[in-house]
């Protein structure tokens, strides 16, 4: 067999793989929200990812509703969209994380494109905020994509036991994990990396003077044997 020929072969599991993923990825496009920590109690910036439009069509606005445990989120600002914060009143006062009477609380936040966001193309909205104490409990953020023509309403919330890949629509969520479970800047966490930082710089400081060693040993060597054959000739 020709490596031509060996490498044609080869070449056709990758190219069946590439055309199985493109099929595939459509319908896992959902709509996402990657918090930069997930700790309770923690401060949080949370990404939710818009990966395409509705069916084709451009998307003109995403409106994110905010779980009922969160009282106050500050979007960031996007250059393409407006961005609008709705504020609805509690039924009773509660008490913030500061001790605070919090009368009211951030319903939702609204980004209406000023330029529409083409269905080839992503884009993504930051909302920080503080997790509630609450470890183990999933918070889910319903999101409504709407779109030039028609839109996406990303509001599925799977029932007690069921895979969230189970829904068509599954809201953009994530699960709250103990504090100090993890997470960026998790001091337990960066221990075992200066220390494996130290063991690397021990290991080149080895490995330099060893080497160092060997190059005197060699010139060494090669000075003795330039004298031998001087001597004998």
């Amino acid at each position: 067999m020709s490596i031509r020929t060996f490498a044609r072969l080869a070449a056709l599991p990758a190219a069946t793989a590439a055309v199985a993923l493109s099929i595939a990825a459509p319908a896992g496009a959902h709509v996402t929200a990657t918090p930069s920590t997930a700790a309770a109690g923690a401060y949080t910036v949370v990404t939710f990812s818009v990966g395409h439009g509705c069916e084709g069509s451009p998307t003109t606005k995403i409106e994110i509703q905010v779980p009922e445990s969160v009282l106050s989120v500050t979007p960031s600002r996007n250059p393409f969209y407006d961005v609008e914060k709705t504020i609805e009143k509690l039924d009773e006062p509660v008490a913030d994380a500061h001790g605070n009477e919090v009368t009211e609380r951030t319903a939702s936040i609204v980004y209406t494109a000023t330029t529409p966001l083409p269905d080839g193309e992503r884009d993504a909205f930051e909302l920080s905020f503080q997790l509630p104490d609450a470890e183990g409990e999933t918070l889910s953020f319903p999101t409504i994509q709407t779109c030039q023509e028609g839109e996406t309403s990303w509001t599925e919330v799977p029932a007690d036991g069921q895979d969230a890949e189970e829904l068509e629509s599954p809201a953009p969520a994530f699960e709250i994990v103990a504090a100090g479970a993890g997470g960026h800047g998790d001091e337990a966490a960066a221990e075992p990396a200066a220390d494996e930082a130290g063991n690397a710089d021990d290991s080149s400081s080895a490995l330099g003077w060893a080497g160092l060693v060997a190059g005197l040993l060699g010139l060494a060597a090669g000075g003795l044997a330039l004298a031998r054959t001087r001597s004998s000739s």
